[in-house]
């Protein structure tokens, strides 16, 4: 896994004005005495963070992290639309399954926050569904550890469908009654619904309620 991100920088900032940034206005003796602010105007901080910053502090991707990120810009949109088309098969499933008492999916029909959903995020509403089981927290449990596709990590837009039992991992050291003043009830389950085809996705989900 790799972990990257950018500077979004519009070069408004007034880094002289401020008085708070000597490193930008004084002059810089690495660079032969070089005042960024005076010789690149609103390009200051950029032309510092590269010619600067990544030369002493290395401030960029090594160059496999870089292609591993490139790689997976390049199909991230493939990827988001399975992840949200397989997201709301899943939760439309779970909404008509009698051992569910509940489920939240933002492009479900009647969550809350459909609408919503529909105005910002309209090519689709990401893989992340929460339900909650009809039963008791052990009941909960049983179903997390019963699915066979379904990876039982924390992780979240992973290519594989993940799944995650607040509860009994994340959350584990609070008491039910904490739990529920968090926000997070005893038998709730949170998948985080990979690219699998939708079909195995379902046929696992099916087997893993068969065992409860």
């Amino acid at each position: 896994m790799s972990l990257g991100g950018v500077i979004v920088d519009s070069g408004n900032f007034d880094w002289a004005a401020s008085g708070r940034f000597p490193e930008f206005t004084t002059p810089d003796a690495s660079y032969h005495g070089l005042v960024y602010t005076e010789a690149f105007g609103k390009a200051a901080y950029i032309v510092k963070a590269r010619v600067q910053l990544m030369r002493d502090i290395g401030a960029q991707a090594a160059p496999m992290n870089a292609f591993l990120l490139g790689v997976g810009i390049e199909t991230l949109p493939l990827r988001m639309e399975r992840h949200s088309s397989n997201a709301l098969a899943v939760a439309e499933w779970l909404a008509n399954h009698p051992k569910v008492g509940w489920v939240r999916y933002p492009g479900l029909k009647g969550d809350k926050y459909y609408s919503l959903a529909q105005k910002y995020l309209p090519k689709g509403a990401s893989g992340v569904v929460a339900f909650g089981v009809k039963g008791t927290r052990a009941d909960a449990q049983k179903l997390m550890d019963s699915l066979k596709l379904a990876a039982i990590v924390v992780h979240v837009a992973d290519a594989r469908t993940c799944v995650l039992h607040p509860a009994s991992m994340t959350h584990r050291q609070l008491t039910d009654e904490q739990l529920v003043m968090a926000g997070i009830s005893p038998t709730m389950i949170r998948l985080s619904v990979g690219i699998e085809h939708i079909d195995d996705i379902l046929a696992d989900l099916d087997q893993a309620f068969a065992q409860i």
